[in-house]
């Protein structure tokens, strides 16, 4: 089914936008079948004056009429995420050490240009927009798109819009699902292509992103979420219950795991677990996470803790011990920790600054959060001077044919035969 989304994308462009936006082809042929003849029918009822490009002068309006309050706070949040991420910003650097005539360096740039991905329809993340934008809008990023589901009424929710205005997106699609990542990788007649796709999303969406990587680069591949809390005799049942429940709503896929050295809380926080439940709107979601894919581990020391969190490397990862700062040290895969009892998960995903889009599914273990980094590219690049090169270019000569490629080799001879007079220009 993705597959065949890109494909039609990548040939009828913005037709294929508006069919697919017309029909839902994953309720209508879940497994692929008939997709042909249903794209076909869909592609004759489009109608070419559906709009596909948020307008500029609606994006602008949305931020100016969200109310006060959460106008404030939007801000707020964005402060702080700017703050963060403009610590991540760095230059390039030159080195003259390896010898005299030699220039190494290396230059750092930002990408011409970036798609954010922001998952919509009934439940849209403004949140979502704030950490991926801001990232890029510091990395220097030319040109910043993003592409999101509009709601039944066909108009993308106004708080989305709002935030992307704040952000500084410069073009807003209403295009979701994988035909947006496809729109994004591959350009249509509205939507421009571009070098990187960031941003979360359901499993075509994942899925989609993972088959256009190499044309264009992506941020990871994001599975459902998990948390994972160490706590002491110090820390505050209802405190970790709340903490463990706030992943477990996302999805029945989510994981929400407790380490503790107290016995007495693992039993406390067992019964917040099914006190709290009754009350959680997504109950039913949270109730089959903690079935399915959570536990609480009861160790003797923290230390075996630490291991046990270094083994599962989280995507969250609570400290919620009396002293979470002499652990820290020993914590080594994790996507982000927060430490004491004060500092929930919840505040990462909204307000204390560092970005929440994070390694999943124990890819802590080699990956890192979204950055400024993730919009940039490095540049590497050598000079030589003619003596510095004359020092070393017989042991490069035979270094190459050593490798069997004499034409390597030969471009050294050629500067090292070169005859008297000719010109050096340096």
């Amino acid at each position: 089914m993705v597959q065949a989304i890109l494909d039609a994308v990548r040939g009828d462009g913005d037709a294929a936008l508006r069919a697919f936006a017309r029909f839902n082809f994953a309720a209508l042929a879940p497994d692929g079948a008939n997709f042909d003849s249903l794209y076909a029918d869909a592609l004759k009822l489009v109608k070419s004056d559906y709009s596909i490009e948020v307008p500029r002068a609606e994006i602008d309006k949305a931020f100016r009429d969200i109310d006060d309050e959460f106008k404030r706070i939007l801000k707020r949040a964005y402060d702080n995420i700017a703050s963060f991420h403009s610590c991540q910003k760095r230059g390039g650097f030159v080195s003259d050490k390896i010898d005299a005539g030699v220039v190494v360096g290396q230059r750092v740039t930002p990408l011409d240009s970036a798609g954010v991905y922001v998952p919509g329809g009934t439940a849209p993340y403004p949140s979502t927009v704030l950490m991926n934008a801001i990232p890029a809008k510091i990395a220097g990023v030319g040109a910043l798109y993003m592409a999101t589901p509009p709601g039944p009424d066909g108009r993308v929710p106004r708080n989305i819009l709002a935030v992307a205005a704040l952000a500084g997106v410069d073009r807003v699609f209403a295009v979701g699902g994988a035909q947006a990542i496809a729109a994004f990788a591959y350009g249509t007649e509205s939507v421009p292509g571009a070098d990187k796709i960031t941003g979360p999303g359901n499993l075509y969406v994942q899925t989609a992103k993972r088959m256009v990587y190499g044309k264009v680069d992506i941020d990871m591949i994001a599975g459902p979420s998990d948390i994972l809390v160490v706590a002491d005799h110090t820390a505050t049942p209802e405190f970790v219950a709340a903490d463990m429940l706030s992943q477990a709503e996302h999805d029945v896929c989510s994981q929400s795991v407790l380490v503790t050295v107290s016995e007495t809380l693992a039993g406390q926080v067992r019964e917040q677990l099914e006190t709290q439940l009754e009350r959680l709107p997504r109950r039913e979601i949270a109730a089959r996470a903690l079935r399915d894919n959570s536990a609480i581990i009861i160790t003797d020391t923290l230390e075996h803790a630490a291991d046990i969190s270094n083994f599962i490397a989280p995507e969250h990862l609570e400290l919620c011990i009396a002293e979470p700062f002499a652990l820290l040290s020993a914590i080594r895969h994790a996507g982000s920790v927060f430490l004491g009892h004060y500092t929930p998960e919840a505040l990462g995903d909204y307000m204390a600054g560092p970005n929440h889009t994070l390694p999943t599914e124990g890819s802590a273990r080699f990956s890192s959060p979204l950055s400024v980094d993730d919009f940039c590219k490095r540049s590497s690049f050598v000079y030589y001077r003619q003596d510095a090169f004359q020092k070393l270019a017989g042991d490069v000569a035979e270094f190459a044919r050593r490798e069997g490629l004499e034409a390597h080799a030969r471009s050294v001879d050629a500067r090292l035969n070169q005859k008297p007079g000719a010109v050096i220009y340096e």
